[in-house]
């Protein structure tokens, strides 16, 4: 699949954790049709060529779940040594909407507990220590 490459040489993603009043995690599994088929992750996908990244995040929430959302803060960075990859993660409030998942893109809408998201067994890598940084920035 080709992603935009930014300005660095790397592809930017980003991420989006979002908590219900529960305390559970907005998540999804991935469809059939994307990059790491039915793998469960947060929400995101690439920075566009020109676009800020606060803008893809909330781009990629809509086009993938159909929600609108406040974005809180960048919570995490991670560079991947091997591969180009850099992902920013944001803590962002949910709107009350109940989310529309893309077909093509979710193949599932998951409402995992902290502990479930960092260690569900189909989970993109890096995902646990994404929850560790969405935990300490809601715990502030």
């Amino acid at each position: 699949m080709n992603r935009p490459t930014q300005e660095d040489g790397r592809v930017h993603g980003v991420i989006i954790g979002c908590q219900r009043d529960d305390g559970r995690w907005l998540m999804i599994r991935r469809s059939k049709n994307v990059a790491a088929p039915l793998k469960v992750c947060f929400p995101g996908g690439a920075v566009e060529t020109g676009e800020d990244r606060d803008a893809a995040a909330l781009r990629e929430m809509h086009e993938e779940v159909g929600l609108t959302v406040e974005l809180i803060a960048q919570v995490w960075r991670h560079d991947f040594t091997d591969r180009a990859l850099t992902l920013y993660g944001y803590l962002a409030k949910l709107n009350d909407q109940a989310p529309r998942p893309c077909a093509h893109e979710v193949a599932e809408i998951m409402w995992l507990t902290t502990q479930e998201a960092g260690t569900h067994p189909d989970a993109m890598p890096m995902t646990d220590r994404f929850v560790a940084a969405l935990e300490q920035a809601v715990v502030k």
